[in-house]
């Protein structure tokens, strides 16, 4: 494990600050191309090599952000990804080399927030890194001054205030993308938002080579809420189904 800033305070990093980016990856190659744009983009940056080096990595160094890659020695991307979690919320931003629908599922269903295909850019990791940081400082805003109320829509609700989401009753656990992705579409019920749209409203990304990601988190809330509560609109987008009036 190499840690290539040591000025810290063990304390997560607030509005201002220089972020931390802990780059978990065993292709010593890949991760000093990594290190060094995001070092380059201001970031501070941590990396361990392994499974287990990555969530002792995680615990006491408190970063902002992870780069995680699926295969790892020791154990997997998934099971960091489950014990980073468990310990505390952290944007991961996960890396597969293989183009399969699975593993992004699987990963995202255990606290990813988005996912890198290899090859990739640096550029669009830098960015793709940005943007989810710039997300969880709207969550947290959110979470300071939350909109009233609860949104009903048949046996779906959605507690903004406490970013809370119901079906028939039961908590359902999403993701905080995922919960944005649902705000999202509820907010318009029944109308069709591009995939383009959704990009651009929930990720903050206008380059149109992320829509895989958006057919992915929303195959992920369909596993959540229900496949039938989303509509696809072939080769436009999608919808949220709502009871009719």
């Amino acid at each position: 494990m190499e840690q290539t800033h040591t000025t810290h305070n063990g304390v997560a990093a607030t509005p201002g600050a220089q972020r931390r980016v802990l780059v978990v990856e065993d292709d010593a190659t890949i991760v000093e191309a990594i290190s060094a744009r995001l070092r380059a983009e201001g970031f501070l940056v941590q990396t361990a090599l392994d499974g287990p080096a990555a969530v002792d990595a995680a615990e006491a160094w408190q970063p902002d952000l992870m780069v995680l890659d699926i295969m790892l020695p020791g154990f997997d991307g998934l099971e960091v990804c489950r014990r980073v979690q468990a310990q505390r919320p952290v944007p991961v931003l996960m890396l597969t080399a293989r183009d399969d629908e699975t593993d992004m599922l699987v990963g995202l269903g255990v606290g990813a927030d988005d996912y890198m295909t290899k090859p990739f850019s640096m550029r669009e990791l830098a960015a793709r890194v940005h943007v989810l940081l710039r997300r969880v400082e709207r969550a947290a805003l959110a979470a300071v001054t939350p909109r009233s109320g609860i949104l009903r829509l048949g046996e779906l609700e959605i507690d903004h205030a406490q970013r809370r989401v119901r079906v028939r009753a039961d908590d359902v656990h999403l993701t905080p993308t995922e919960f944005d992705l649902l705000v999202c579409l509820a907010n318009t019920p029944r109308a069709v938002l591009s995939r383009e749209q959704l990009l651009a409203e929930v990720w903050d990304w206008a380059d149109a080579s992320g829509t895989r990601t958006v057919d992915s988190h929303i195959k992920a809330l369909r596993r959540k809420i229900g496949a039938e509560r989303i509509r696809t609109v072939h080769g436009v987008g999608y919808a949220l189904e709502t009871p009719a009036p």
